[in-house]
């Protein structure tokens, strides 16, 4: 019998306002001793300049991009063979705004279509999607549909909002 074991993985991150609609985001993987500087921006439309990818441009490319980690780390560890792998995603979301009033969002579906170039039989494939599934944080976060807490920070103390 295996021994389990846990893990925790936290990433922060500090963005700062830098243009119009511009955002420059520091992220750090305390864990693993790594950084990474990232940006978004949003077009005229929104009132920005477009100089980097719209959050939501990002959003989807983390979802997309953890799922395709995760079969190509999973593929290894459960033995089945693969070769190419792409995934198509379409994430979709409804906005509604009365008069001037700010936009209110809602999300629709995310779908992720996966093409594996594999031998592997049907069962298999289906197998190493379902543990990519359970093995990305991201979809596992949207699962749950995990409430995101926001402090406001009003005369130098932090209250919750």
């Amino acid at each position: 019998m295996s021994e389990s074991k846990t893990f925790e993985v936290i990433f922060t991150g500090t963005g700062k306002a830098s243009g119009k609609m511009r955002n420059d985001i520091s992220v750090e993987w305390p864990m693993m001793k790594e950084s990474f500087e990232l940006a978004t921006d949003e077009g005229p439309f929104h009132g920005g300049d477009g100089t980097a990818p719209p959050p939501l441009a990002l959003f989807t490319a983390a979802l997309t991009g953890c799922l395709m980690t995760q079969i190509r780390a999973f593929s290894k560890r459960l033995k089945i063979e693969i070769g190419a792998v792409e995934v198509q995603a379409r994430l979709h979301w409804k906005g509604e705004q009365e008069g001037n009033d700010p936009y209110v969002t809602h999300p629709v579906g995310f779908d992720l279509d996966v093409d594996l170039d594999s031998p592997a039989s049907e069962a298999d494939q289906r197998r190493l999607l379902e543990a990519a599934k359970k093995g990305c944080f991201i979809e596992q976060t949207l699962s749950q549909g995990l409430q995101v807490g926001h402090r406001l920070r009003l005369d130098d103390n932090w209250h919750e909002a």
